[in-house]
């Protein structure tokens, strides 16, 4: 587990962001190793302007796989649409002498074939032969994305305003390559040689410098050193060091090719810039919001480290499952300290020696969350005999330790609580905090929470003020309607989560599934008999918590039942329909929901498989594109509302 916290200064930068999310909330979104969308946009913003003010709390390719993760699950989504913006704080912004974008990542050669591919299908468009391209490989720097159009140096912005950050030229900022003026997009960069020479004992990371360089406050005696010394520079991408290749010689000579240009120069770069020079077929592919098709960038994505074991802390989860986190002597990899990281299970610590002085290897693949690779060092270990929160013993279900108190766990019951109202989504007041305040004053069951009056929120610790909004959100919560799949799926059964909740309320109605028997379960589709057996003893668990809870009366909106669908004389029935951008006779909600009873499965993405896109307003071409390439017959707000009649 990556153990993310905040300093200081990252406050600060957070506060002026966005003074509306909660610091400790973000602390745990990043924490978190799934994510819900809206959550994984706040975790990408946060990460976003950290960045780039110079305060970076997670790596690249830590960002990249959010970017990822998100793509995922709404590949539609605005976010992914807009490059990132790389301004300062409480700034004036100016508009850009030229549109300036990010770069579409690539992690494989085969994502560079894909990519090849594009190239050699938009050449055969206009009937340039394959001969005729050529691939211009730069480094990729990793630096303070700028414009110089000779007279003002801009930054980046959000790729069509910036901020005028001359002030650098004026400070003695020079053009690497002995460059002149005016040379248009590049990075503000400092030499890694005099980096890790003279400022690495004062500056964290060079990305804090180059922060520096541009700030409007008083320059720092270090940084204007670095400045006077040649040793920070604007380096223009025109006058980059580069190596221009035959289409056909990139896959066959890319190892060597991607070595050579990484090694060519004394800055830090974070992959290779691959792009076509042939300006027929640039202007044929064109650009999305975020970025040029014609372009790539190739990063490796492979770091590991070697570590030893401090110690190995059993925490129990909110299924009762014991979790070994393994504290590690705290170890920089790939621009975040590593303190701590999550051992599958006991079985592995058992068959693998892992404890105290331990030692293993951390690796980062793209991954969020480090894993341990291998262990390069086993030792005897001594494994928990009872659960760390109630003391109960401790239990083997095949690879795992399970407490099989789930009645009076106090950690299981405090982690149900927060997944219930986490996955309800509809009551901001309930996080962590709040719930484990609770729980230490003896709450441990979600109906109890929903009990609690004004007064006993003060006496159990909270303000006036504080107290009402709570009562007052637990009230919303049951007012304002919630879907009766994410209703169930809010009480944590294992193998539960939302998509199978809707398909068993497609067949049952929410409280006849307390009767289900594993039978009857296998014979929906989706359903094995694992599955299933799992499914019927966790309802049965919850059975008597979920009617006290369902008994107060909240708004839930039905699922469709599939045998009503099937029976519906609807021209939609049947369909796949997604819904995008801002729709003018209701709201996006109401208007799924509709689909739903006509007999519609509603998507939150594009496929292969979808039949509708139906788009209201504020909806980028480079998505109707992207749905028509698949198939998709695209249809206005209007056009849709005439279909169903």
């Amino acid at each position: 587990m990556v153990n993310v916290s905040f300093t200081n200064e990252q406050l600060l930068v957070l506060n002026d962001w966005n003074d509306k999310i909660d610091p400790q909330k973000l602390v745990c979104l990043f924490n978190e190793p799934e994510l819900e969308e809206q959550d994984l946009v706040s975790v990408l913003g946060a990460a976003n302007a950290l960045y780039r003010s110079g305060a970076p709390v997670i790596s690249d390719n830590q960002y990249d796989l959010y970017i990822s993760m998100l793509r995922n699950i709404n590949h539609l989504h605005p976010y992914l649409n807009k490059v990132e913006p790389e301004v300062l704080a409480e700034a004036k912004t100016v508009e850009l002498p030229q549109r300036m974008l990010s770069t579409e990542k690539a992690y494989s050669i085969k994502d560079i074939e894909k990519w090849l591919k594009r190239i050699s299908k938009a050449a055969q468009e206009i009937e340039v032969s394959e001969q005729d391209i050529q691939i211009r490989i730069t480094p990729k720097l990793d630096g303070y994305a700028a414009y110089d159009d000779g007279e003002t140096l801009y930054t980046r912005g959000d790729g069509f305003r910036g901020q005028d950050i001359t002030r650098a030229f004026k400070r003695g900022l020079k053009v690497a390559a002995s460059g002149g003026r005016g040379l248009g997009p590049g990075e503000i960069v400092i030499k890694k040689s005099y980096f890790d020479d003279v400022l690495s004992e004062i500056f964290e990371n060079s990305r804090n410098l180059q922060a520096a360089i541009i700030a409007e406050k008083k320059v720092d005696e270090d940084v204007q050193k670095a400045i006077n010394e040649g040793a920070c520079v604007f380096y223009p991408f025109a006058l980059l060091p580069n190596k221009v290749i035959g289409f056909s010689e990139v896959i066959e000579n890319f190892e060597v090719i991607i070595e050579e240009i990484w090694n060519a120069v004394d800055f830090d770069i974070d992959g290779v810039i691959l792009e076509t020079t042939h300006d027929a077929i640039k202007q044929r592919m064109g650009a999305t919001r975020r970025n040029h098709r014609w372009q790539i960038a190739f990063k490796v994505n492979e770091e590991s480290v070697d570590v030893e074991v401090i110690n190995v802390i059993p925490q129990t989860s909110r299924t009762g499952r014991i979790s070994p986190v393994a504290e590690l002597v705290p170890t920089r990899i790939s621009g975040a300290t590593i303190s701590r990281v999550t051992v599958h299970h006991y079985n592995m610590v058992k068959t693998n020696g892992v404890g105290p002085g331990a030692i293993v290897q951390i690796v980062r693949s793209g991954l969020v969350i480090p894993k341990i690779e291998k262990v390069l060092k086993p030792v005897e270990v001594t494994l928990p005999e009872t659960c760390p929160s109630c003391q109960t013993p401790l239990l083997w279900e095949s690879d795992h330790l399970i407490c099989p108190n789930k009645t009076d766990c106090p950690a299981q019951t405090e982690n149900t609580l927060i997944h219930f109202f986490k996955t309800l989504g509809n009551n901001d007041g309930f996080g962590p905090k709040v719930i484990e305040k609770l729980s230490n004053c003896g709450i441990k069951r979600i109906h109890e929470i929903y009990g609690i009056k004004v007064h006993q929120f003060v006496i159990y610790g909270f303000g006036d003020k504080t107290a009402q909004n709570l009562s007052d959100q637990l009230q919303a919560s049951r007012e304002i309607e919630v879907e009766d799949w994410r209703f169930l799926s809010a009480f944590g059964v294992s193998r539960l989560g939302g998509g199978n909740c809707e398909k068993l309320l497609k067949h049952h109605s929410i409280t006849e599934l307390f009767d289900l028997s594993a039978e009857e379960m296998i014979k929906i589709d989706g359903f094995a008999q694992v599955s299933a057996d799992a499914i019927v003893e966790g309802l049965a668990n919850i059975k008597k918590e979920f009617f006290k809870v369902y008994e107060l009366g909240f708004n839930l909106s039905i699922t469709p039942k599939e045998s009503e669908n099937e029976n519906l004389d609807s021209p939609i029935a049947g369909t796949v329909i997604v819904f995008t951008g801002s729709m003018q006779q209701g709201s996006r909600g109401d208007m799924e929901k509709q689909a739903k009873s006509l007999g519609a499965k509603v998507a939150k993405s594009v496929t292969g498989k979808t039949t509708y896109l139906v788009t209201g307003e504020k909806v980028g071409e480079t998505k109707i594109n992207a749905a028509i390439d698949k198939g998709v017959k695209v249809l206005s707000e209007q056009e849709y509302l005439d279909l169903i009649g």
